[in-house]
């Protein structure tokens, strides 16, 4: 069988690929579970001078990646060297941070000596989505690998050349040649199968919520740790005495990035109806200016979705909800021509019912929502399965601290500004938007074993 990467942009074959047989993959595993044996014995300093270089290298190689990027899933090219760059902070994140994260935290007990240790579990799976093709893989591996973890990396398919990149830069940086490697599966059951291999020791995923449901089922039978995070539909809070250009502002770019084609984007944005009038005009006219175009020109800001049949069912999502009775301000129409652009779009009049209030928009919609108060605005927030990231705009930054801290289900909850995810604190969801969580401290001690030690 064969892996064919269409370019999102133009509807042309980029490149293909052979997607690699059983017995290939089992002689990857065995190889990476080897590397395991010895990477788990270094020091913590021997793991950090690999993962410094390879910042350097991303950063050297940043303009390659991004375009990269933008033939395989869309990205703006201006947008995959971003990318490139948080990967590489990443990985010096956790090259100075690890030792102190991972440092035997003592116990007082009875005994001459007792502590918890932190130990590497061994191969973990990386299932991973295209959105993201860079910054989704080096946010679990950057920390795991600082762990002691070895990696078996199952990309999306049309992302295959970053894959393959990937795990050739973990090479040139000085680490295990094995250490990290790709498998070219299109997915399903060969990537089951692999969870019941006795060498993966945890898995990893970023994805929707049946596959996340499929691993965990999976995982659960073989009794091994999984991390997933899973979609999402943010709801922004704006609330009447909010800087209405400010959150206008924020509540765009939040909707924006990556084509609208991100878990943790802004989604439902949740006005109160004193200022929902005066918001909608701010926020159709920062959507409406944002620059659409070719991912591989630099000024642009709004690349295609990442392939026609994405945009085929966000535009069916965006019809039912016009059809079921929201008003559409601005875009919802599919232009012309080859590729799988979709303009900016504004619904207004978007109730709980509607598809864009009730489903995951993976596109740039923006769906408003009018809140007679307070309290409705944080019931209506939190009438969703998903609970991945959420947003309050305030001029009272304790209020708005309060409802981000106590009221609202999400697992990151920012004030006045828009949500993303940084190194520095933990990412990850609750209800149907996953569990776990990757990066900071919390994210690096996910695939260890607390282990306790007791010295009489």
């Amino acid at each position: 069988m064969t892996i064919r990467i269409v370019e999102p942009a133009t509807g042309k074959l980029l490149r293909s690929y052979p997607e690699m047989q059983s017995g290939q993959v089992r002689d990857i595993l065995e190889k990476v579970h080897r590397a395991f044996l010895d990477w788990r014995a270094r020091s913590l300093q021997d793991r950090a001078g690999p993962l410094r270089a390879l910042a350097r290298l991303l950063r050297e190689r940043s303009s390659a990646i991004a375009r990269l990027m933008a033939q395989e899933m869309g990205k703006p090219v201006s947008q995959g060297a971003a990318e490139a760059e948080k990967c590489a902070w990443t990985c010096e994140y956790f090259a100075e941070n690890a030792a102190a994260f991972l440092r035997p935290q003592a116990v007082v007990t009875e005994a001459a000596r007792s502590y918890v240790s932190f130990q590497p579990l061994g191969v973990v799976l990386a299932v991973m989505p295209w959105n993201f093709p860079f910054w989704q893989v080096f946010r679990c591996v950057a920390p795991g690998v600082m762990a002691g973890n070895a990696w078996v990396l199952k990309h999306a398919s049309n992302v295959t050349g970053s894959a393959l990149l990937i795990e050739e830069l973990f090479r040139e940086a000085g680490f295990p040649p094995d250490l990290l490697r790709a498998v070219l599966l299109r997915g399903g059951p060969e990537v089951l199968s692999l969870i019941d291999d006795p060498r993966v020791a945890a898995v990893t995923l970023t994805g929707s919520g049946p596959a996340g449901r499929a691993v965990a089922e999976r995982a659960g039978r073989n009794l091994k740790k999984t991390v997933l995070e899973l979609g999402g539909s943010d709801p922004y809070l704006v609330l009447e005495d909010a800087d209405l250009v400010l959150a206008a502002r924020a509540c765009a770019r939040g909707r924006l990035i990556n084509a609208g084609q991100s878990c943790i984007a802004a989604k439902r944005f949740i006005v109160a109806e004193a200022v929902r009038e005066r918001f909608q005009e701010l926020l159709v006219r920062e959507m409406g200016v944002v620059r659409a175009g070719d991912p591989l020109d630099p000024d642009t800001e709004l690349g295609p979705l990442a392939g026609r049949e994405l945009r085929g069912h966000l535009h069916e999502q965006v019809s039912r909800s016009v059809a079921g009775g929201a008003e559409c301000l601005l875009g919802g129409e599919i232009p012309p021509g080859p590729g799988a652009c979709y303009p900016p779009t504004v619904l207004s009049g978007v109730r709980p019912g509607m598809p864009a209030f009730d489903e995951e928009l993976f596109g740039p919609v923006a769906a408003v929502i009018s809140a007679g108060d307070q309290d409705e605005a944080v019931a209506l927030a939190n009438a969703s399965p998903f609970g991945l990231g959420a947003a309050v705009f305030t001029t009272d930054a304790e209020r708005g601290e309060r409802i981000a801290a106590e009221r609202l289900e999400a697992g990151c909850c920012f004030v006045n500004d828009f949500v993303r995810s940084d190194p520095r604190l933990p990412f990850g969801g609750v209800k149907e938007s996953g569990y776990g969580r990757e990066l900071s401290a919390f994210g690096l001690r996910e695939f260890t074993n607390l282990k306790s030690v007791w010295v009489a």
